[in-house]
């Protein structure tokens, strides 16, 4: 049996993160947590991430700062871009900076599910 797919999901919103593992987790996904861009960055000097699920806008280390990381390491990750803000010109900078994908939330859990899908056939 093939070993579960890793997530990293980063996002500052307490709720959102333990409703957003459970339901990956339930998926099959084997996914871990961080609260901001400096445990992402801790947890990736680490560990590697099949996917990356990354806010946008959250305290201290942004994730477009985290984004700039993982390319800057060459790391493999798969990086799947979320915010609460529909702007264009957010989405166009995260694709320029090396994401697969992006996301406005609130987001359909089969909206995710297929992004993650999406990502990982790349």
């Amino acid at each position: 049996m093939a070993s579960p797919v890793t997530i990293l999901y980063v996002d500052d919103e307490a709720a959102l993160r333990t409703l957003v593992k459970n339901q990956l987790v339930s998926e099959g996904y084997e996914v871990e947590t961080a609260d901001d861009g400096d445990t992402a960055i801790n947890l990736l000097k680490n560990r590697k991430f099949a996917i990356i699920l990354l806010d946008v806008r959250m305290p201290r280390v942004n994730g477009m700062e985290v984004l700039k990381f993982v390319r800057a390491e060459n790391l493999t990750s798969r990086v799947i871009m979320l915010t609460a803000v529909d702007d264009l010109s957010v989405a166009i900078e995260s694709v320029k900076l090396g994401a697969n994908d992006y996301l406005t939330k609130p987001y359909d859990l089969n909206v995710l599910l297929a992004a993650i899908e999406r990502v990982i056939a790349m």
